[in-house]
């Protein structure tokens, strides 16, 4: 069975509810029913002429007529079929119709092309003789009637020709190009779905994406505000716990204590009023452009509220140190350790700072991560190890710059500051040094104190960031 383009593009569209046999449409149903009935009619008078010249009865050529123009209707399943009819009762001058629309059916269906052309050159060789010997036979004719008509030998063949290919060559040529046509729809139509395809594919990773976006955000945040305020806060309730202790033994202490704890309060609600500003802004994560979504980068509206946050948490009165060169200024900076760790000593914290190797710049987040790793370890002691002897080292390399803060076991003298702890410190730093490509490592030690260490390769935290 050979079935056109037009024909598989219909089925399903117009037959959803209702069957047509091999025909998609009822349209197609009205126009083939109808040329088939139009050529049966013409065989059916053509059946005249082939019965008197067979020396059969009329009846019977009108009734062969008929049933071989009827063979039209099968035009769209059978091409194949029409086509060899139409060969066949040629030698009859029957079938004009007929023959016409097979060779169009036959050059516009999917039957490969060197059926098509064998056919075709069937017929224009049956055309052409049964053109030629009747065209020499009115010739002939004429001849015997006019005496002074003689045409030339090339006259009969030259003229057979030209009707033949005027027969034949119309249909064939407009239907390899109605064929072509339907092709190359049914090519763009099923690029277009394979496209609509992957529009939604690249949609729902587009989706995916702002989701993992907006996960990885709300991680980034929440490590920033840990990170940002937990150390103050800590500080305060240490200070606060001192405070309480020389209320009475020394006043003067008490009042100094009273100062920094106000100090530290004022910048941590400052430090939440200016971060929770920032994420207060609606700013669209995901913006749906012609079917797809266009992911806006959430690390944006990250990147501002940590920058808000910090602007509040170093721009304070002498708090870390405030935002010391390093590499860009946008955060705290390795500057900026000394100051932090007077702020542990001056609530009472024994801290030592060894920095050893050639101090320079880094990049903006390597500064960064390592300030956060020395501000969550010493956060951690205050919070675990109160009144425990603590050692920050900072080792400048060649390619690596390490942090390391270890602590002593707590004094069983100083009361404990009974901080609460949410258990995401360490967490917290292990994000921001891998993400770097760092190492990090925490434990605790044979002395029974507890050891932070954390190596930021300078080379690929640069290509990190940039």
């Amino acid at each position: 069975m050979t079935t056109t383009g037009a024909d598989r593009g219909a089925v399903g569209a117009g037959s959803a509810g209702r069957s047509w046999w091999w025909w998609g449409r009822r349209r197609g149903v009205v126009l083939d029913v109808s040329l088939a009935v139009v050529s049966a009619l013409e065989c059916g008078l053509e059946g005249v002429g082939f019965a008197q010249e067979a020396s059969l009865p009329v009846p019977v050529g009108v009734l062969f007529g008929l049933v071989v123009g009827s063979v039209l209707l099968v035009r769209r399943k059978w091409p194949i079929t029409v086509v060899l009819v139409s060969i066949a009762v040629t030698p009859a001058e029957m079938g004009f119709l007929m023959g016409i629309v097979g060779l169009y059916s036959l050059a516009a269906s999917e039957v490969p092309r060197r059926f098509t052309a064998g056919l075709a050159g069937m017929s224009t060789v049956a055309v052409y003789i049964v053109t030629m010997v009747r065209l020499r036979q009115d010739v002939a004719q004429a001849d015997v009637d006019q005496q002074d008509f003689d045409p030339s030998g090339w006259y009969v063949p030259v003229v057979s020709l030209f009707m033949t290919l005027g027969f034949n060559a119309p249909p064939v040529l407009f239907g390899l190009y109605i064929g072509a046509r339907r092709r190359l729809m049914e090519s763009l139509r099923e690029r277009a779905d394979s496209l609509e395809q992957e529009l939604s594919l690249l949609a729902d990773r587009a989706e995916q994406r702002a989701q993992w976006a907006r996960q990885e955000e709300r991680r980034r945040i929440a490590r920033e505000m840990h990170d940002v305020v937990a150390h103050r806060v800590s500080l305060m309730v240490v200070h606060a716990a001192a405070l309480q202790a020389v209320a009475l033994k020394d006043p003067q202490k008490a009042v100094k204590n009273a100062a920094l704890v106000g100090d530290m309060g004022r910048q941590a609600l400052s430090e939440l009023r200016e971060m929770l500003g920032v994420l207060r802004e609606e700013v669209p994560a995901v913006v749906p452009v012609a079917g797809l979504a266009s992911v806006v980068p959430l690390a944006a509206v990250g990147r501002a509220a940590a920058a808000a946050a910090e602007a509040a948490a170093e721009g304070g009165d002498g708090g870390d140190g405030g935002r010391q060169g390093g590499a860009g200024g946008d955060g705290p900076c390795l500057d900026a350790l000394e100051a932090l760790v007077e702020q542990s000593r001056q609530a009472g914290a024994v801290v030592e700072l060894l920095v050893t190797g050639e101090a320079r710049p880094y990049g903006a987040e390597v500064e960064q991560t390592a300030y956060r790793v020395v501000q969550e370890a010493l956060t951690n002691v205050h919070k675990h190890a109160a009144g425990a002897r603590v050692v920050v080292r900072l080792a400048h390399r060649e390619a690596e710059v390490a942090m390391q803060v270890e602590n002593g076991p707590s004094d069983a003298t100083v009361a404990d500051a009974d901080l609460p702890s949410g258990g995401n410190g360490l967490v917290g730093m292990r994000e921001r040094v891998t993400r770097l490509g760092g190492v990090f490592v925490s434990g605790p030690t044979e002395a029974g104190g507890f050891r932070v260490s954390a190596v930021l390769p300078v080379r690929e935290a640069a290509a990190a960031a940039s």
